[in-house]
């Protein structure tokens, strides 16, 4: 554990201004090899959006294909963007394994030169599956100098990026049902992992939301699918109000726990509710559609679709409002959810100044 927490430093909120966006490319012999050609297309889509405003990484243990698969739909113009960098890989979940990363603040500047990138032990949402090549991305891509700043491993604490929310300004939010589940941080208990965030993120104060799930999740709850901060204190957050449905009981619950939560001045926090897309099935089981796991970019939010235009056309709406200044895009993530997560969970960002 750090001993002295350094409050120069701090963990952005991500619709501060990035140097990147990192993707791990599906490949066949990820569980996506079922559908992959579907699995592609999305993430063709989701390259295209992302490189059009800021640069891209890709992640993959086949470059030649993965340029090949993009070059061939989107030309020279989306490959100029994009550094691509070969790396044996589980799966493509890089907002779990991917770094988080930390910038310096100097007499209230950002100072980009000066950047903590945060590699904590990713082992498959508690070891429900494969995760060894995965957890080993980051300090290839560090040694490969594909950032700026210093890699500070933490190989003792189990930590997913889709676990936590920040609004960059020292408080993060996450959830019990995720930090303390089976096989992550065990024999810690709540209090003792709640010093452990604080001393990793340089932070102020830890917002534990204690309900909320939605059925398929594999997760434990990750607070990306459930709760995002937004600017001018905002909460976008799934709602559920058809009462009969089995998720309406904890998502009731975690709205009324919203409604009782302070910012660090002590103010309500503006809260914006997004619909619950209709249910989805696959072999009969529920999968987990939620529009909270939309990505902020430069210049736009990319929200997950479900070919339900109502809905969909709703919860962009929804997110605009939180994001007045940005583009809303919508890609759909029906393939996504099949293996139970969505945009947000693909991607992990960089502040401004990271990538080289």
């Amino acid at each position: 554990m750090l001993q002295n927490r350094d409050k120069d430093f701090v963990l952005p909120a991500e619709w501060e201004p990035q140097s990147g966006i990192q993707l791990t490319w599906p490949h066949a012999g990820t569980d996506w090899k079922p559908y992959l050609e579907q699995i592609t297309e999305t993430f063709l889509e989701l390259t295209k959006a992302i490189a059009l405003r800021e640069k891209l990484i890709i992640v993959t243990p086949n470059i030649d294909s993965t340029k090949t698969q993009i070059g061939h739909k989107w030309g020279k113009e989306i490959l100029r963007n994009i550094n691509f960098y070969e790396c044996e890989t589980n799966d493509t979940w890089t907002r779990d394994h991917g770094a988080i990363t930390l910038v310096s603040h100097h007499g209230g500047q950002l100072d980009q030169a000066q950047n903590i990138l945060l590699d904590f032990k990713f082992n498959g949402w508690g070891e429900k599956f494969d995760w060894q090549k995965d957890n080993a991305i980051n300090t290839q891509l560090y040694d490969a100098g594909v950032f700026n700043g210093t890699l500070e491993s933490h190989p003792d604490f189990v930590l997913e990026g889709g676990s936590i929310e920040s609004d960059g300004r020292g408080t993060i939010m996450t959830t019990t049902s995720c930090l303390l589940a089976p096989h992550r941080n065990q024999p810690l208990d709540r209090q003792q992992i709640e010093q452990r965030l604080l001393d990793f993120f340089r932070a102020e104060r830890i917002i534990w939301i204690e309900h909320g799930h939605l059925v398929g999740d594999d997760t434990d709850g990750h607070i990306d699918t459930l709760v995002r901060m937004a600017p001018a204190d905002t909460l976008l957050y799934v709602g559920c109000d058809e009462e009969e449905d089995e998720q309406y009981e904890e998502l009731k619950a975690m709205e009324n726990q919203l409604m009782t939560l302070k910012t660090a001045e002590g103010k309500p926090y503006r809260l914006l509710k997004l619909p619950m897309p209709q249910a989805i099935y696959d072999d009969g089981e529920r999968l987990p559609a939620t529009y909270a796991n939309f990505l902020v970019i430069n210049g736009a939010v990319i929200v997950p679709t479900y070919n339900q235009t109502e809905t969909d056309v709703e919860a962009m709406k929804i997110v605009g409002r939180a994001f007045p200044d940005r583009e809303i895009v919508g890609i759909d993530a029906s393939t996504v959810i099949r293996q139970h997560g969505s945009h947000h969970c693909l991607t992990m960002q960089f502040p401004q100044g990271v990538l080289g």
